[in-house]
């Protein structure tokens, strides 16, 4: 053994062992060339795959993780919504936690005690507050974390899936603290899957694909693309992407050339307005194909944030070659002012349960209702309601 390690050089063995060590390594780059800049004030929304590296980037500016290369520039106080709870120790009470929490997030003991009857009433976990950690139930660790975070008047909030914590009572409370915090002034960096969430958040928006940065751009336009990636390979493995037959980018979203919406008018106009409780009736022209075995239409009203308003699901006949479907839907505008849009998606739907979007269409038509109607109702529909008042 010794005359056989004596005849081999000790760097042809230490190059030998790290060749082979080196071919075992799979080296994954979480984040490639990344490049933003987010100013005060602004809100930013980052969507893609899971494994897209959207975590990793808040952890890394949010300091949790260092970067392997480059360099993160953040000026302010930040709170971070990320895995809520995770600081907590299990062995203290709920006050104590948000004592130790509060003062890692740079709260002065003067700002935590001025705060505290805030937070807990917030929270809303009644007397658990006094109890240990270790007794909550996760939901109320989530609240609990949740209510600590966005009482630390941040420079900067970056949520990271934080805003689906608790039940939809907390949620809505929890939706209109992150409005509150961003009209004083707040940046936002906010990663999540609810695109609606996104829209109605975010100034601008990127799409992560593999660590990469793919596109970046208005909420609308980026959310267009990354459905537009997602079904495209769905589409591709259920076999409606053969013979030359492709899913492709729209002016107003996405389609195929034979199964999409080809035309659509609102009182004839691509964009009307009209008062209160005016007749609308949409037409809408729809290209469809034979393969198409349950074809569907998801006839949709959007607010100007893109949140959905109200919708309904439109059976259309199969047909026996590509032709053309005309779909009328009326109704009347009984909705308080503002500008209206619809989303049109064409599925193959065997049931409610089990479908497969083949086009997306969103913007055009469109109509603004120009009355102030504050006085009939409160918010945006004027729902029927039996109202009784006694002395």
């Amino acid at each position: 053994m010794y005359r056989l390690a004596a005849k081999i050089p000790l760097p042809a063995v230490s190059n030998w062992l790290r060749s082979h060590a080196e071919a075992r390594i799979h080296l994954h780059r979480a984040l490639d060339g990344i490049d933003f800049t987010l100013v005060r004030g602004e809100a930013l929304g980052i969507i893609g795959h899971n494994g897209s590296g959207k975590s990793t980037l808040l952890q890394i500016v949010a300091g949790v993780l260092e970067p392997t290369a480059g360099e993160v520039e953040v000026h302010g106080r930040v709170a971070a919504l990320l895995e809520l709870g995770s600081g907590f120790n299990p062995e203290l009470t709920g006050r104590e936690n948000v004592r130790v929490n509060a003062a890692i997030l740079g709260l002065t003991p003067a700002q935590v005690r001025d705060r505290m009857d805030d937070i807990i009433a917030f929270a809303d976990i009644g007397e658990y507050i006094d109890e240990p950690v270790k007794t909550y139930s996760s939901g109320m660790a989530l609240r609990l974390a949740f209510a600590v975070q966005v009482h630390t008047d941040p420079d900067i909030l970056i949520v990271d899936e934080a805003l689906a914590v608790g039940d939809a009572a907390f949620q809505a409370k929890a939706m209109a603290r992150i409005e509150e915090i961003l009209a004083r002034g707040t940046t936002l960096l906010f990663v999540g899957h609810d695109l609606a969430v996104l829209k109605a958040f975010c100034h601008r928006a990127m799409l992560l694909e593999r660590g990469r940065l793919v596109m970046e751009g208005l909420p609308e336009d980026v959310i267009t693309e990354y459905l537009h990636r997602s079904h495209t390979r769905n589409l591709s493995k259920l076999g409606y992407q053969q013979d030359g037959s492709e899913l492709k980018r729209l002016d107003d979203g996405f389609g195929f050339d034979d199964v999409r919406v080809l035309e659509a008018s609102v009182n004839g106009s691509p964009h009307v307005a009209v008062g209160y409780g005016a007749p609308l009736e949409f037409v809408l022209r729809v290209r469809l194909r034979p393969d198409v075995t349950n074809p569907l239409m998801i006839f949709d009203l959007m607010d100007t944030r893109g949140m959905q308003l109200t919708g309904r699901r439109i059976r259309l006949p199969r047909v026996a070659e590509p032709g053309d479907v005309t779909v009328r839907v009326a109704l009347h505008a009984s909705l308080q002012m503002g500008v209206y849009r619809v989303r049109m998606r064409l599925l193959d739907s065997e049931n409610v349960h089990q479908h497969i979007v083949l086009a997306r269409q969103e913007g055009s038509p469109s109509f603004e209702v120009v009355d102030d109607s504050r006085e009939r109702f409160t918010g945006l529909f004027d729902l029927p309601m039996d109202v009784e008042v006694r002395a």
